[in-house]
């Protein structure tokens, strides 16, 4: 007999010391407003469409950055979810560049 039991849900790590939640911060700017940075750059030193292909490009670009950094920090089980770039930001930095003391689980 098969029995079907929900996994438990690993909690998104709360970081506790500034030099985490500072790297969690950048990386969440870099994830949210990168590719609009990239757009009034764009549209500054050339034209309105050069800006749009370089928001459209942009957008995939910082989409497939979002991925990655998703799928090598979240359990496998987990990754059905949805997280906010705050979350994958947090999950990253939590498991990249922190110790387990930095961590509060």
């Amino acid at each position: 007999m098969k029995t079907d039991f929900i996994d438990m849900i690993e909690p998104t790590p709360q970081l506790t010391t500034k030099k985490c939640r500072f790297i969690s911060l950048i990386l969440r700017i870099f994830l949210q407003f990168s590719l609009y940075v990239a757009t009034i750059i764009a549209w500054i030193v050339y034209d309105y469409f050069v800006a749009g292909a370089t928001l459209l490009l942009s957008y995939i670009i910082i989409g497939i950055i979002r991925a990655k950094l998703r799928n090598s920090v979240i359990p496998v089980h987990q990754r059905e979810y949805h997280y906010t770039d705050q979350g994958i930001a947090n999950w990253y930095t939590a498991y990249t560049f922190c110790t387990t003391k930095d961590i509060k689980q």
